[in-house]
């Protein structure tokens, strides 16, 4: 897959974004990079498009900024030249992607039928959009079409909003969902850019989900945190589990039978997705020690941060 894409695929989340005026463009990167979710899909619908892109990617070059609804090769040439990494198209047209694919440029084209998708494969896409997905069939559909064509990932777009989009993405084979309810014309229009920015952070925040797991409570020898173990059981009723390294109580409580990570002990946070919630922390300036991360199948389990939090070190953990 190419890098843009898996790029996308960290991300999780899309912005489609509509622009009517130029000046607009900046601060809506700024407030899409402050919520967390450092990419947008600029549609070429609009006469102010071209000139938005240029604006985004050089304002904000570490952005991933697209362009949509493209329909021609010359629109192709005028998004690449104003800075956009991928182009998206609500339909397939063998001749923008062939053009694309010729540049080197990263194109998902709509895709709502099998035959579609075998048109994408015989051109050798990788990755399709999946448009209108509410309205095409949705989910069901995406797993019915998925199922022959093993190879072939989609990034549904179309009817997808906060209530739905977990069940989009923990299909394995959607790398990515396209919404613009966080983006929403009327909040552009009005210039409220930090509402923009705090749904973005509302978005990132439902997808990735985070609760705490357990708190890890550093003990100095076996007996210790079998007692600390055994205690919350007597008062809470938390049934004590011994394990190699620790004695769980419940399962909030796990009591170290030697002392690790942490001046207190460790707190474990709750993600949906692991390998996005370090993405995101990641470009909020928060930093991950990877030599304590964790694999299953090659996808991110765990990891712990550089920092600790009063005293205890805190790291991410797959739910």
């Amino acid at each position: 897959m190419h890098e843009v894409l898996e790029k996308i695929q960290k991300i999780g989340i899309v912005p489609v974004v509509v622009l009517n005026d130029p000046k607009d463009a900046a601060p809506l990167a700024k407030a899409l990079c402050e919520g967390g979710l450092p990419c947008a899909e600029v549609t070429f619908r609009t006469d102010a498009a071209e000139e938005s892109i240029r604006i985004m990617s050089s304002q904000y070059p570490d952005m991933l900024v697209g362009a949509g609804t493209v329909l021609t090769t010359e629109q192709v040439d005028r998004a690449v030249a104003a800075g956009a990494k991928f182009i998206v198209s609500p339909g397939l047209n063998p001749k923008i992607v062939q053009y694309c694919i010729d540049k080197g440029v990263p194109i998902t084209p709509g895709c709502s039928s099998p035959s579609n998708v075998e048109q994408a494969l015989e051109l050798g896409l990788e990755v399709v959009k999946f448009f209108p997905a509410e309205a095409a069939g949705g989910l069901n559909m995406i797993k019915s079409m998925a199922a022959p064509y093993t190879t072939m990932k989609f990034m549904p777009t179309g009817g997808i909003s906060a209530s739905n989009m977990k069940s989009y993405l923990d299909f394995p084979k959607i790398i990515a969902i396209g919404g613009s309810w966080m983006v929403k014309g009327d909040l552009v229009a009005a210039g409220d850019f930090d509402k923009i920015r705090d749904l973005t952070r509302e978005a990132v925040e439902t997808m990735l989900g985070f609760e705490l797991r357990h708190v890890g409570i550093n003990c100095k020898d076996d007996a210790e945190a079998d007692a600390v173990a055994g205690r919350f059981d007597q008062v809470f009723g938390f049934a004590k589990k011994a394990g190699n390294s620790s004695v769980f109580a419940g399962t909030a409580i796990e009591a170290m039978k030697t002392p690790y990570l942490g001046t207190n002990g460790h707190i474990a946070i709750g993600t949906n997705y692991a390998d996005r919630a370090l993405n995101y922390l990641e470009s909020q300036g928060f930093t991950f020690d990877m030599s304590t991360a964790k694999y299953k199948n090659d996808k991110l389990i765990a990891v712990y941060m550089k920092e600790e939090i009063g005293g205890f070190a805190v790291h991410l953990v797959q739910k």
